[in-house]
């Protein structure tokens, strides 16, 4: 019987460059398997594909172990914040409601 194969995208973006990578699977594969097939771990070394955390088209994948892929899936890589989103902004408010009040 013939395996059934299916087409997925990889994504990852580092600071200095991104890589997008097509890669052809079995259905049923797994997020953590299609991402070990694509290669990608060779171009970043710096990734710890095991550990990683991943996500399909934005979401994030709670178990990558168990969780098959799609037809079509484009995987994302996620790298850790550098900052937390909420304190920038609260930053960002305090300087502007500072620069406001001097100029007043």
């Amino acid at each position: 019987m013939v395996e059934v194969m299916i087409e997925v995208e990889v994504v990852y973006a580092a600071e200095d460059r991104q890589v997008l990578m097509s890669v052809a699977v079995p259905a049923g594969t797994t997020v953590r398997a299609a991402l070990l097939k694509s290669g990608i771990g060779d171009v970043f070394a710096e990734l710890d594909l095991a550990e990683c955390p991943v996500g399909i088209f934005g979401k994030v994948i709670g178990d990558s172990d168990t969780r098959a892929v799609q037809s079509g899936d484009r995987i994302e890589i996620y790298r850790p914040l550098l900052a937390d989103p909420k304190e920038v902004r609260r930053l960002r408010a305090a300087k502007a409601a500072e620069a406001k009040a001097r100029n007043q």
